[in-house]
């Protein structure tokens, strides 16, 4: 694309460039780096214009599909090859849903994760203090100033476990469990984590990603099979 070209989208906006992009998406997202946004290109998950130098350039509406891929990323945790296909079906304009049934809002949309505070916490889940107590002495929530979207998923869940004469404290083994697939992932990563740049760290976190995802799968499958025992 001539250099002419790549200085406005075709909605006659200017294109950004990978600092630029940066500065509006690091707010949000802090752990974003160059080596990460060329990661997303090289999945194919986003495609900058280029200038008859090389430089990437991007659009708003590239913008708004970063934004969209990181927000999955980071409320969801799927791995990017889902992201992918979840967004070859967005293009194709239809209405996918992620694994487990969510349903994504449009980019313009998502919001960043809330900040709850303990009483806030309490409330929107309907339980306790008590409850929620408890479930930080079970460590499955970790204590905090502030309490975002997974812990109030979570305190949620026990409100509903509570009502089935399951507590907390018959729970315990689920943090060594998690402790204990942590194990396994970081093993798997060790020849990635060994190298030190950028690119590498991305890659780690994105096979991080897939490999719980895969887990998930196996323990599902696990109690799938025992629940047809009963």
């Amino acid at each position: 694309m001539p250099a002419s070209s790549a200085a406005r989208s075709q909605s006659g906006s200017p294109l950004l460039s990978i600092g630029q992009v940066l500065a509006r998406l690091n707010p949000e997202f802090p752990d974003l780096s160059p080596s990460k946004l060329r990661f997303l290109e090289e999945k194919g998950l986003v495609n900058p214009a280029r200038t008859e130098s090389g430089y990437r350039k991007f659009s708003a509406a590239d913008v708004d599909r970063l934004r969209l891929i990181l927000s999955i990323q980071r409320d969801y945790f799927v791995p990017l090859k889902v992201i992918h296909r979840y967004l070859a079906e967005l293009d194709a304009g239809r209405e996918p849903v992620l694994p487990g049934g969510a349903k994504v809002a449009a980019p313009s949309m998502l919001p960043s994760e809330r900040r709850l505070s303990r009483d806030e916490l309490v409330r929107e889940a309907g339980a306790n203090t008590m409850l929620l107590q408890d479930a930080v002495s079970a460590s499955l929530i970790v204590p905090a100033d502030h309490y975002g979207d997974d812990s109030l998923a979570v305190l949620k869940a026990l409100v509903e476990l509570q009502r089935s004469g399951i507590e907390p404290r018959h729970l315990r083994g689920f943090r060594a469990a998690a402790e204990r697939e942590l194990g396994l992932i970081e093993s798997a990563l060790i020849p990635i984590a060994r190298r030190k740049d950028a690119s590498s760290r991305a890659k780690a976190q994105e096979l991080a990603r897939e490999i719980a995802v895969q887990l998930e799968v196996v323990r599902s499958s696990l109690i799938r099979s025992a629940l047809g025992r009963l």
